[in-house]
């Protein structure tokens, strides 16, 4: 049997406990794998009346899964739980550091990222991106070299640039950026979905994929030399494509994933799809990394309102790839 998944809680006083909580209770009707919280084990007594079991290791988790939910207990006495701080991203912190040390060290087999608030983050000292950069930093691995890819069961986009302005998309748009990112990406569905031979769909950058440079000729001199290198490593990938319409029904039986030269691109359908359901996976590290593509909801956090479907996906993927990997 595998390590249990380590799942940190995120911000305590957004809605990570609670959800985490709720995968919990439906662990079996899910068919979830073993795994434990990391966090402020108040939040999620604060968050929900179920049964919770602090535990002092992921082998306590294990031993404590089928009665309660297991929780390392990451204590701050300055939290107030009432309302966001900087306590609780601090405390957020402390927990993803350690939910990422076990996980690098195998006593998890892999981590799963609850929710946080970025800006709360940078607040306390936080001068990564996000959490993607923050656990490849900890694996020892470029940001340069991972791919985030978020997913849901009908499509599987990778941002080839994430969190910028769209004015500065362009300019950061280059052949080796985005032969990068393509190569992340069909090396993680290889290794860690087991997709043998990965199809890449690749987007233009402009309406109509550029219309043969009328509309911009990025797609002339940057992504189409990109797909063709893609393609001498063999890679199947495909393109550049009409942003309008790669993402319909027909079209995304074409392809397993779609690489995406901005943020919004992929986001916009993934979440038009996908919103409960959608995951973060954060391919390229030594670790498996999953999260829920959602945020802290703290506008709901506390009020029993929040939907697990998002972490429950999360988790399971989480499992499935780490029970891939570790059968490799």
């Amino acid at each position: 049997m595998i390590a249990p998944l380590a799942v940190s809680l995120g911000d305590p006083a957004g809605i990570g406990p609670e959800v985490i909580a709720k995968s919990w209770e439906r662990r079996q009707a899910e068919a979830l794998p073993l795994f434990f919280a990391v966090g402020d084990v108040d939040a999620v007594k604060k968050a929900w009346d179920g049964p919770v079991a602090i535990v002092d290791d992921p082998a306590g988790a294990a031993a404590a899964f089928d009665q309660a939910l297991p929780v390392i207990d990451v204590a701050d006495s300055a939290l107030a739980l009432s309302s966001p701080g900087l306590a609780e991203a601090r405390n957020a912190l402390d927990a993803l550091e350690l939910a990422v040390g076990l996980a690098q060290m195998g006593a998890a087999s892999g981590l799963v990222t609850g929710p946080v608030s970025k800006s709360r983050l940078y607040a306390v000292g936080f001068t990564h991106p996000g959490q993607t950069e923050f656990v490849a930093e900890r694996c020892g691995v470029s940001g340069d070299l991972i791919a985030m890819m978020l997913a849901g069961p009908s499509l599987r986009v990778v941002p080839v640039t994430t969190h910028i302005p769209l004015a500065e998309v362009p300019a950061a748009l280059s052949i080796e950026t985005i032969v990068t990112k393509g190569r992340a990406a069909a090396r993680g569905l290889q290794r860690q979905f087991g997709i043998e031979n990965p199809r890449l769909a690749v987007a233009g950058l402009n309406p109509h994929a550029g219309e043969d440079g009328t509309l911009g000729r990025e797609e002339i001199e940057i992504i189409a030399p990109a797909i063709e290198r893609l393609r001498e490593e063999g890679i199947e990938a495909s393109g550049p494509h009409a942003p309008d319409i790669m993402f319909a029904a027909r079209r995304r039986e074409g392809y397993d994933l779609a690489l995406c030269m901005y943020h919004d691109q992929g986001l916009i359908p993934l979440k038009t799809l996908h919103f409960e359901e959608g995951i973060n996976v954060t391919l390229g590290l030594p670790i498996v990394r999953t999260s829920p593509d959602h945020g802290t909801a703290f506008d709901i956090a506390g009020l029993g309102l929040a939907d697990p479907g998002a972490m429950i996906a999360a988790i399971r993927a989480a499992g499935e790839c780490a029970a891939r990997l570790a059968a490799a």
